[in-house]
């Protein structure tokens, strides 16, 4: 019979909490696609440019998948924590002096997440009472906008973090293979000009422009399918080289 030392089972007990929220990530991702095709206001994305009359209208058309979307999204948008969590703990598996990035990526993470949970709650209130005015439903309806979009420095960061940890990992044995670092430093240069939906209200800029909505969503789903089979070959060979069986 196999006795595992203290190590080797606290080795094979981390290991099965990484994988739980490794396939966890798939199916909370199919719930966040479902609420992301409810919010009406995404497709298209609702304009800038919207009158106050048409804002208002709007949210009395739409309240029931408004709220539907925003209530989900409360509960379930912290869930994608844990998988960027999960990709800080493989940072800290890299040399030891790219521990100050895996801390400092968690702190982007969380900064992240606080302000996508400020945008729901701005879509909640504007449609909690949609027959109040219609002046100020559009300033709660440009708060929730400019809060989605536009703060994108703690991802910019949180990219940026990760490919200096890639750069400084023993690139004899890497956690991450070394192009993950490029296509971080990619990623975040793909969604750095959403900055400008707190400036524009046309053209690509603009919160519901090509680069600011569609590439800056896009690159950010792209960049955490990436992630979910990098983080799957990592879990896979930390396993072998602990030497703990599937």
């Amino acid at each position: 019979m196999q006795v595992l030392t203290e190590k080797e089972e606290s080795s094979a007990s981390g290991l099965r909490a990484q994988r739980a929220v490794l396939w966890s990530a798939p199916v909370l991702a199919l719930v966040l696609l479902v609420l992301f095709v409810a919010f009406p206001g995404f497709f298209p994305p609702m304009s800038p440019d919207m009158s106050a009359a048409e804002v208002g209208a709007f949210y009395r058309d739409n309240t029931p998948l408004i709220r539907f979307s925003m209530v989900g999204f409360n509960l379930f948008g912290i869930l994608i924590v844990p998988f960027f969590v999960l990709i800080m703990t493989q940072m800290q598996r890299m040399r030891s002096e790219s521990h100050i990035y895996a801390f400092s990526y968690l702190t982007a993470v969380v900064a992240g997440a606080t302000l996508f949970a400020l945008s729901n709650i701005f879509f909640a209130v504007a449609a909690f009472r949609p027959d109040r005015g219609d002046e100020l439903i559009q300033v709660l309806n440009d708060l929730a906008w400019i809060i989605f979009i536009a703060p994108i420095g703690m991802l910019v960061a949180q990219f940026a973090l990760l490919a200096m940890a890639v750069y400084a990992d023993d690139h004899r044995a890497p956690v991450f293979p070394r192009w993950v670092g490029h296509y971080a430093v990619l990623t975040a240069l793909a969604m750095a000009p959403s900055a400008g939906a707190a400036v524009f209200r046309d053209g690509p800029l603009a919160w519901d422009g090509l680069v600011s909505f569609w590439l800056r969503n896009g690159a950010f789903a792209l960049f955490v399918v990436v992630m979910f089979f990098v983080l799957r070959t990592a879990l896979a060979r930390q396993a072998e080289q602990e030497g703990v069986t599937p």
